[in-house]
């Protein structure tokens, strides 16, 4: 049996998604980084975003009330580093990381083109957690490049994300080995 340490209650340093959310702040498109985003309801789709009450893209959500989550390539982890390292209210991450920006329906919602995923949301619910705001959003559309399309459906895989892991390490990791298929291969444990 493995020994366990205890390291008091703290956030694990456990890979998260790494994503680039957007907001419009003070009339202008802003990128933020971070990895603590998730699925949160099927029906209607949601998704939230935990954004530190300090970070300028938080105002930027409270506005207008809505958010994209933009999911980047490997290409583009320099790009996402810097958007997680510089504030929008001191520079143009957008002119620094030459990102095009496009808009959806929502031409409150900006979203990056480089990125093959977006995602446009309106904020249903606002949770203050303490250092964090937690925003769920009502996925209204779901942008994908058609070349990471397999059969209609977004093909991850193509898409090239990649993790983010803090802690110790404080890597990006780029998702590059299948190990299984998912849904499938807990049957093999099946009698």
């Amino acid at each position: 049996m493995l020994n366990k340490v205890k390291i008091g209650p703290r956030i694990p340093s456990s890979p998260m998604p790494a994503f680039l959310v957007g907001a419009i702040v003070d009339d202008k498109p802003n990128f933020l980084a971070i990895g603590w985003a998730g699925c949160v309801n099927r029906t209607p789709p949601m998704i939230s975003v935990a954004v530190a009450h300090t970070r300028y893209t938080n105002r930027g959500i409270k506005q207008s009330q809505a958010f994209s989550i933009n999911l980047p390539p490997v290409s583009l982890v320099k790009e996402t580093d810097f958007c997680g390292l510089a504030s929008g209210a001191e520079v143009d991450k957008i002119d620094v990381c030459k990102f095009d920006v496009f808009y959806g329906e929502r031409t409150y919602v900006p979203m990056i083109e480089q990125c093959p995923l977006n995602i446009e949301c309106t904020v249903v619910h606002t949770i203050d957690l303490g250092s964090h705001d937690l925003f769920i959003g009502r996925i209204e559309e779901t942008h994908v490049n058609e070349d990471c399309l397999v059969d209609g459906k977004p093909d991850t895989v193509s898409m090239k994300p990649f993790v983010i892991t803090t802690g110790h390490s404080n890597l990006y990791i780029g998702l590059n080995e299948t190990i299984g298929k998912s849904f499938s291969i807990g049957n093999t444990l099946k009698k």
